[in-house]
């Protein structure tokens, strides 16, 4: 079967959106790899076309950006955040790529990087073509898909050559990976522990999942205290930090342990903790928005849901603990590999509801299983949290990852820990709906649903909000 690992599922990278920008980067970078392998002479111009999904939300998305990026053969788990404004500037003015860090080429932005919104590629949305030429003559063109969470996907690629791994539990569905679970007397975060460890060792899981977590916290810790505008022409004022002074009577700190520590000394009331929820949901989403360091949860439109409720598990449930934290990301990713094998992650392919509505599903049942739930109650809180956000369109506002993206995020979180309360305190032998049942209805729903609410800025919010934007 596809491997599918937890850190598939959580990938480290740079917003605002997993399929608009850090998919594009990928595959600009898999396409400078085999630019430069082949044998031919040196390389004259390279170029990049954008389709369907791409073409129309790319500006808003930062896909120009990131192909850009891809190319010039930058790592977006390293690479400064603070230099990518600069380094792109500095390419258009000089009209000059530096082709995977080695080679010198002119690229002129308008010329080189065209956006074909009257043309979709038959097999995804997200489609993007690379071409490059070489003084012998010699011609090379190579078609990706973005589909979504990062992942990438050649046109032509073969099954045989995605990662295989022969798992020793071989999970396609929820009822497998229940069925595996009774049968082992084992927690769902133990079943996927022992699949992550045909993959890599126990200790390389643990120091990279608390160092996705800790990528996560300094994410919240950075938006709760950075002010001012968004950037993209919408003109949307940050709001985390506002909530975080408030809160916390205008307090700052050195560290963000120091301020998770402040916070829990807080000892909120109802309303305080659902305010700080939906402050850390806002928090992400806004530095995604900027351009900023995230964790893809399974996206980066969708990326604060998990850091919120983790953060909420930690700081107001006592489960400041690694291996609590080991334990709800571990079950959260299985969840969102449930997900993507059983219907899509892409929101350009099933709407908002296979990004928020994904992610509430997963940090539902990393809370549930955090909080004691059995693996039975934690399937139910997932399938909880989606049944609510069937349907849920993606109508981003001038193609930009921010209205309605950002607040629909708390919407997530805030759901995503109801879900879980229901299903600690229910039976789920009782419950007429599973969650296999609630994955197909999304690929269903996801067929069904309009193109124009499948992150196009064609229809929704996007066409009815009478707002000045330049071109997305």
């Amino acid at each position: 079967m596809e491997a599918i690992s937890v850190f598939d599922i959580f990938k480290i990278g740079i917003g605002p959106s997993s399929s608009h920008t850090l998919g594009p980067w990928r595959a600009a970078e898999q396409f400078v790899k085999k630019v430069l392998a082949a044998e031919h002479n040196t390389v004259t111009n390279v170029k990049c076309f954008l389709y369907g999904s791409l073409a129309k939300t790319g500006k808003g998305h930062g896909t120009d950006i990131a192909v850009i990026m891809g190319l010039s053969g930058a790592d977006p788990v390293t690479f400064d955040v603070n230099l990518l404004g600069s380094t792109i500037q500095s390419i258009k003015d000089s009209q000059q790529l530096n082709l995977g860090g080695s080679q010198l080429l002119k690229f002129v932005f308008e010329e080189d990087l065209l956006f074909l919104k009257k043309e979709t590629l038959p097999f995804h949305p997200n489609g993007l073509k690379f071409t490059a030429d070489y003084t012998d003559g010699r011609h090379l063109e190579e078609t990706y898909y973005s589909i979504g969470g990062g992942f990438v996907v050649q046109d032509g690629e073969e099954k045989s050559d995605k990662k295989q791994v022969n798992f020793r539990y071989q999970i396609e569905d929820a009822d497998t990976l229940l069925y595996y679970s009774m049968r082992a007397g084992k927690t769902i975060d133990q079943i996927v522990m022992e699949n992550e460890l045909c993959l890599r060792s126990k200790e390389d899981i643990h120091k990279n999942l608390l160092n996705i977590w800790h990528v996560m916290r300094d994410c919240i810790w950075r938006g709760c205290y950075t002010e001012g505008t968004l950037p993209g022409g919408l003109h949307v004022s940050r709001r985390a930090a506002n909530i975080n002074k408030k809160l916390l009577k205008g307090q700052s700190f050195s560290s963000a342990e120091e301020w998770m520590d402040a916070i829990k000394e807080t000892r909120p009331s109802f309303g305080e903790l659902l305010n700080w929820v939906s402050c850390f949901a806002l928090a992400v989403n806004e530095e995604n928005a900027s351009f900023s360091r995230v964790v893809t949860a399974p996206t980066n439109g969708a990326a604060g849901v998990i850091p919120a409720v983790l953060l909420y598990y930690i700081l107001f449930c006592d489960g400041r603990n690694d291996d609590k934290i080991m334990e709800f990301m571990l079950t959260a990713s299985e969840i969102g590999s449930l997900f993507k094998k059983g219907s899509t992650i892409s929101a350009a392919m099933g709407g908002c509801q296979a990004e928020i509505g994904v992610s509430s599903a997963m940090a539902a049942a990393g809370l549930t299983a955090c909080m004691g739930g059995t693996p039975n109650q934690v399937l139910q809180a997932s399938e909880i949290a989606m049944e609510h956000h069937l349907g849920l369109t993606c109508d981003p506002i001038g193609g930009l990852v921010q209205i309605p993206c950002i607040e629909r995020n708390t919407m997530g979180a805030i759901k995503a820990i109801t879900a879980s309360q229901l299903a600690l305190q229910g039976d789920p032998d009782k419950a007429k709906v599973s969650l296999d049942a609630v994955i197909q209805t999304m690929w269903e729903t996801a067929q069904d649903m309009n193109s124009k609410y499948k992150e196009t800025a064609d229809g929704g919010l996007a066409t009815t909000i009478p707002l000045s934007l330049p071109e997305c």
